[in-house]
């Protein structure tokens, strides 16, 4: 999408006020819409509420009034109701609850089993795995169990949603090679930011017997962020959310603010950015982090150590972190620019945690495991996500320009597309083979970062194209979950194993729901 059609298309109010993107607005000022613009603004007396509304920065609730710098606590298990040797079973239910979050109020959130995060379920390769979901809420929704290699009818898309009221029993077999760090989401199609904004994610473990690293202690960081009004509310998404994607102003750890963490050098740290849109570069000063795993499991050989750690939305990391002597520091997320609409950012790093840690002698295999090279392609994909100018004849130029949650998406449906189209729950888009090797080739051909989620398998990625250079990948992964840079190509190669069903799409949640998602038929 050209940034100077989304001037015209949102009106130039929010932008000549703030003075963002003058060349942008200069660009406007010969439009046909211009003389229309100006006569609305000249009617708009409050034009700072209308920023804080599109924007989302009106009336929020201050940092210091959640309680913080307490003791990081553990994520909480999802019991095994089952007495049977590798079965697990257990029931979550999607409810909303009220809970006391900040300055002493009380907060409806949506939650699984009452919790926020949702409970962790830890499982072993071989396991086959039942779970009740029951729907209590007044939407539509399911469990998307993210990045697992289920079956299709077992993997929570959006032509599977469970309706108010009613349950859904998920029945699946962990295969052997499937250990990971793994998390489940709703995944109902016009539904699924709401959901996870106002709560629901938990965190899914798989275990293998023979781990490499079962001999180290760990540590879990489910990262997330929540937005509260100053009535302690959860308000609705902002035209802006839409657009960018919805970022709160409390970044949570394990569902606390700003903890205190205490690890060991050669502690196993596992990582899971389940943001709807915050980018993640992890700091520790005077530590650095050794990646030993991504989504889909352990790499082959430890990676060199490094200062700083990227996640992209709905990415997961295995990680060692190393120091020489005591570090009493600070867990920081560094500014990351991916290029939003219409916002001008300060580069402002945000402090996450507390954190002391403790130099000690430890020892990492050399070798993790083998990745199995999946051989030579033989078909090929291309995909392609881009952005469309919106209609402006849908545009609201008069009143509130937050609009509500159903205005704002359908002024902006039709927005983000996969191979120029928006998303249609009947179309099969993509066709597959069961078992078929394929080459998959992914562009961003838009001005602003997309994270990449491909349904029910892991992948390789094998190089990068970012400004007419090639980059091979320098080291074998196993993925479900990359991000793809402005105007990037990314070159995976790929087997879906199970006929039915896939999905692709972007993981910014308000981007997939505005249509960046398409269909996969695997035959």
């Amino acid at each position: 999408m050209k940034r100077r059609t989304l001037v015209q298309m949102l009106g130039g109010a929010s932008l000549l006020a703030t003075g963002v993107g003058q060349a942008v607005a200069r660009g406007m000022m010969g439009s046909s819409h211009h003389a229309e613009m100006m006569h609305d603004m000249q009617g708009m007396h409050h034009m700072d509420d209308m920023q804080g509304m599109m924007h989302g920065t009106a009336n929020l609730m201050p940092l210091n009034k959640m309680p913080s710098q307490q003791k990081l606590q553990r994520l909480p298990l999802l019991k095994n109701q089952s007495n049977q040797p590798r079965l697990f079973k257990a029931t979550l239910e999607a409810k909303p609850v009220k809970l006391t979050l900040a300055d002493r109020k009380q907060t409806e959130v949506w939650a699984y089993n009452g919790q926020i995060p949702g409970p962790q379920v830890v499982a072993f390769e071989g396991d086959t795995v039942e779970i009740n979901f029951i729907n209590s809420l007044s939407q539509p929704s399911t469990i998307h169990w993210h990045g697992l290699p289920v079956p299709p009818d077992q993997d929570g898309n959006p032509h599977d949603a469970v309706a108010p009221g009613e349950s859904r029993l998920y029945r699946f077999t962990l295969p052997k090679g499937s250990a990971g760090t793994y998390w489940y989401h709703p995944h109902p199609h016009g539904y699924v930011s709401e959901q996870v904004f106002r709560g629901l994610a938990g965190s899914f473990i798989v275990k293998a017997k023979d781990d490499p690293l079962a001999h180290l202690t760990e540590q879990h960081w489910l990262i997330s962020d929540l937005r509260l009004d100053a009535q302690a509310n959860i308000p609705q998404n902002t035209m802006m959310d839409w657009m960018n994607g919805r970022e709160g102003q409390f970044v949570l750890i394990n569902g606390q603010l700003n903890p205190k963490i205490s690890i060991k050098s050669g502690e196993r740290i596992r990582i899971w950015n389940a943001c709807s849109a915050r980018y993640l570069k992890l700091e520790i000063p005077n530590c650095s982090w050794i990646l030993v795993g991504t989504d889909g499991g352990l790499l082959e050989q430890p990676r060199p150590a490094a200062k700083t750690l990227f996640i992209a939305p709905a990415e997961r990391i295995e990680v060692i972190v190393h120091t020489d002597t005591d570090q009493s520091s600070q867990l920081m997320n560094r500014y990351y620019d991916r290029q939003k609409m219409m916002v001008k950012e300060s580069a402002i790093d945000l402090e996450l945690a507390s954190i002391n840690v403790k130099a000690t002698n430890y020892k990492l295999p050399n070798q993790l495991r083998s990745i199995t090279d999946l051989g030579t392609a033989t078909a090929t994909k291309k995909v392609e996500f881009s952005e469309a100018a919106m209609d402006h004849d849908t545009m609201p130029m008069h009143g509130s320009m937050d609009g509500g949650h159903d205005m704002s998406m359908n002024m902006l449906q039709s927005m983000f597309m996969v191979n120029g189209k928006t998303y249609d729950m009947q179309r099969m888009d993509l066709t597959s083979k069961q078992g078929e090797v394929e080459e998959w080739e992914v562009f961003n051909n838009s001005h602003m970062d997309h994270p990449f989620h491909l349904h029910g398998t892991q992948f390789v990625i094998t190089k990068r194209v970012l400004n007419g250079q090639e980059i091979p990948e320098a080291f074998k992964a196993l993925r479900d979950t990359f991000n793809l840079k402005p105007y990037e190509r990314v070159t995976f190669k790929v087997k879906q194993n199970d006929k039915g069903l896939r999905l692709f799409h972007c993981h910014i949640l308000e981007h997939e729901t505005l249509g960046m998602m398409a269909n996969l038929n695997v035959v």
